[in-house]
């Protein structure tokens, strides 16, 4: 799923899937910087920052987050959302075709990977493992209820991605009604 599908929704809602105001998004995020642990990171990634609401709380973590979106839409309101965040970094990429040069030591990827198909997924996976450095921290988290349009739901995903965590150790495993919140850490 491109740029032109967001950019659609961006067009239609500022806030497409209310991250601002959702009780569940809420929840969500603090789950997710819950399992980061109580450690501070040199060089952070977020993959699919949309309009930069996570992005905010992570930066609290990290010396630099570079935080990256498909859709421009989404990286002009994440931007503007960081602007007070010192070290934060938001730019229009295309993963995994325009990964970002690593290593980072924590890496993001909230409600963003099951809009990849399966061999994309695959691939990109592979770039995200590889760009954590020693010691560092990958967190996936999504949705696990029923997708329409979306290549592939939430369990899928963590069940591709955990069966191809070659080098990393399967750290932190959440599993909600709602979503699935796992961390893998490389030694």
């Amino acid at each position: 799923m491109g740029a032109a599908y967001f950019e659609a929704l961006y067009a239609a809602d500022e806030d497409p899937w209310d991250f601002a105001g959702s009780p569940y998004e809420r929840a969500k995020y603090d789950h997710t910087t819950a399992a980061l642990g109580d450690r501070r990171f040199a060089h952070g990634l977020e993959v699919g920052c949309s309009i930069g609401v996570l992005t905010a709380r992570l930066a609290e973590r990290c010396d630099r987050l570079l935080a990256v979106d498909v859709a421009a839409t989404a990286v002009s309101r994440s931007r503007a959302r960081a602007t007070a965040a010192p070290g934060v970094t938001v730019e229009r990429r295309s993963l995994p075709e325009e990964m970002p040069e690593g290593p980072f030591d924590l890496i993001v990827a909230s409600e963003v990977l099951y809009y990849w198909d399966a061999a994309l997924l695959a691939r990109g996976w592979r770039a995200l493992r590889d760009a954590l450095a020693p010691g560092g921290r990958l967190v996936a988290v999504h949705w696990r209820g029923p997708v329409r349009h979306y290549p592939q739901g939430g369990d899928a995903v963590h069940e591709a991605i955990g069966a191809d965590a070659s080098g990393l150790v399967h750290a932190v495993s959440e599993r909600t009604d709602d979503y699935r919140l796992d961390r893998w850490d490389r030694p």
